[in-house]
């Protein structure tokens, strides 16, 4: 997931299981067992360019928690 160091800051907005709206400005604040019927906005705080390697890796690494969000998303909609 995410790391200590890495900023965790951005702009996270889901409907929740009974459809309501839940927003974070912070990836740390979504709690670990956070259910959620959909992803309506994930845009984590991207420096802007250039990029050291170290914020390419951490840009890469929105990417994969971003794919594990939509994985569960598409889960939870098999479900209901």
């Amino acid at each position: 997931m995410i790391n200590l160091l890495m900023n965790s800051k951005g702009e996270f907005h889901f409907l929740d299981k009974e459809l309501n709206d839940v927003r974070f400005n912070d990836y740390r604040d979504i709690p670990k067992d956070f259910e959620f019927s959909h992803i309506i906005k994930f845009m984590p705080e991207i420096p802007p360019p250039p990029h050291t390697l170290q914020q390419h890796e951490e840009i890469h690494k929105w990417n994969d928690i971003f794919n594990e969000l939509m994985e569960k998303e598409k889960c939870q909609q098999h479900v209901e």
